[in-house]
């Protein structure tokens, strides 16, 4: 009986070390997996900022040169009493 008892606390000890050593590979993994989804998140992100400033400051060029087009036609569209 004591045999037994003795090979089974040698199976469930091996057993625990075993699953100690893979929730450690686990938890490298899951480090692994977080940092990279973190940043390619960040990469995404930033180029999504930088295209909405991009955007942004083309739109921001077109409508003043539309302005300055409209402003320019208009006073020399008025007629020669009117300016």
């Amino acid at each position: 009986m004591v045999i037994a008892f003795k090979k089974l606390l040698a199976v469930v000890m091996i057993f625990s070390m075993g699953s100690l050593l893979s929730c450690a590979e686990l938890k490298e993994a899951g480090r692994t997996i977080g940092h990279t989804t973190r940043n390619v998140t960040r990469e995404i992100g930033h180029g999504t900022r930088d295209a909405a400033k991009e955007i942004g400051h083309g739109t921001r060029r077109v409508v003043n040169s539309i302005g300055q087009e409209t402003s320019g036609s208009a006073q020399q569209s008025l007629p020669d009493d009117e300016q």
